[in-house]
């Protein structure tokens, strides 16, 4: 995913191949099988009286997830010489694909995330923390501002060097993904000699996690405050963080496109399967045009978004120059038919689309986080329109 990669043609299908497929199928299989819909319901959104808005976390499946660590999950990024598979970026496009469209509630997400910076880092440091990474721990980024920002010019943790090589680290981070079933996080800080990467564990001094209020029941999401948090050198992953993570950039972005179009996959399907049964003047409601239209329109929408995410990520995997632009075509893509399929499963379902009791709803949360998640379709345009034509408004 560097730069460095040689810049050869696109090959055939995007690169995704037989392995490719049979993991995909693999990961589809034990979704289906171990968290169908009524599962993830049980979950999550068992009892619409409980407090799931003011801050109580939905359970997950800890079980499920040990399964998908003995299948080798968490080091799917990982290259083969550190205990990882080595995945290229358009297979591991297609397992997440698999768990967008089971909403299954992971830390596998955020772990991948930071799989892809420490791969970019490429120190000892982060060497030893993709191992562990590869041996099943769960590791999240910590680098976003109150305002959401991910820019390193307005990171909101500071660190101070210490004479040993470490540092210590003071401030805030927000909107850390599944922070509480993270073992570590990787933090982006910055001080007077620039910005760091640095590894601090989930249990580690000084660290506190506070949950924030989100809507989405397949996840947690927190804000850490570091007070005066000591880092060892050995813990110290990369003194060029703001080159490293932009280098990851595209990958991330991939990979949240990934499970967007997982869930309207889901959401498609679902509303299509409930327009052949549900009937209305003695004819299933799909025969009308008021409905098979939207659900045609929301087919192409999703087909274009999987084109433009397996494309960006065959960018990606193959060190194209245009892998930026790619991932920020797709997560655009993405997120205007997550927005589409999201308002059209709700509408089409009828008056129980709006109930509790309809699983609708539990898709289109994931889907509304993953839209705004590293920025919606509108913030990608805007960031396309000014790398074609300059700053908007100049």
């Amino acid at each position: 995913m560097s730069e460095s990669k040689n810049t050869t043609a696109m090959p055939k299908d995007f690169g995704f191949g037989e392995g490719e497929e049979l993991l995909r199928d693999m990961a589809r299989k034990l979704l289906r099988d171990e968290i169908p819909i009524e599962r993830l319901r049980q979950l999550v959104a068992p009892d619409p009286d409980k407090t799931y808005t003011r801050g109580e976390r939905p359970d997950w499946d800890e079980a499920l997830w040990k399964q998908c660590i003995e299948l080798g999950w968490t080091g799917l990024a990982v290259p083969e010489e550190l205990g990882g598979v080595g995945l290229s970026l358009v297979g591991i496009a297609g397992l997440v694909e698999e768990v967008g469209r089971a909403a299954f509630p992971s830390p596998l997400l955020s772990t991948l995330a930071a799989s892809f910076v420490l791969t970019e880092a490429g120190t000892p440091e982060a060497n030893t923390l993709l191992e562990r990474i590869a041996a099943g721990a769960s590791v999240s980024l910590a680098i976003t501002d109150e305002t959401g920002s991910w820019e390193a010019a307005t990171c909101e943790v500071e660190h101070s060097a210490s004479t040993e090589g470490g540092s210590t680290l003071s401030g805030r981070a927000y909107y850390v993904q599944d922070a509480f079933k993270a073992d570590a996080f990787l933090v982006l800080s910055k001080g007077s000699d620039g910005h760091r990467l640095s590894i601090v564990e989930s249990g580690q001094a000084g660290l506190e996690i506070a949950q924030d209020h989100i809507h989405d029941l397949t996840r947690d999401q927190a804000t850490l405050s570091f007070g005066e948090v000591v880092v060892e050198a050995s813990a110290e992953v990369s003194l060029n963080a703001a080159a490293v993570v932009s280098r990851a950039w595209s990958a991330i972005l991939v990979i949240v496109s990934a499970d967007l179009v997982g869930t309207s996959e889901w959401q498609l399907q679902t509303t299509t399967e409930y327009a052949r049964t549900r009937k209305q003047f003695d004819r299933p409601i799909g025969f009308f045009q008021a409905v098979k239209h939207p659900l045609s329109n929301g087919m192409v929408k999703v087909d274009r978004a999987r084109s433009l995410v397996y494309h960006a990520a065959c960018c990606v995997d193959h060190g194209s120059v245009d892998a930026c632009e790619a991932a920020r075509m797709a997560k655009s893509a993405a997120s205007d038919a997550g927005r589409f399929l999201s308002d059209r499963s709700v509408q089409l379902h009828g008056g129980i689309g709006f109930t509790w009791e309809c699983d609708v709803h539990i898709y289109f949360k994931r889907s509304m986080h993953n839209q705004s998640l590293y920025g919606d379709g509108f913030y990608q345009r805007s960031k396309l329109a000014e790398r074609m034509i300059g700053p908007i408004g100049v």
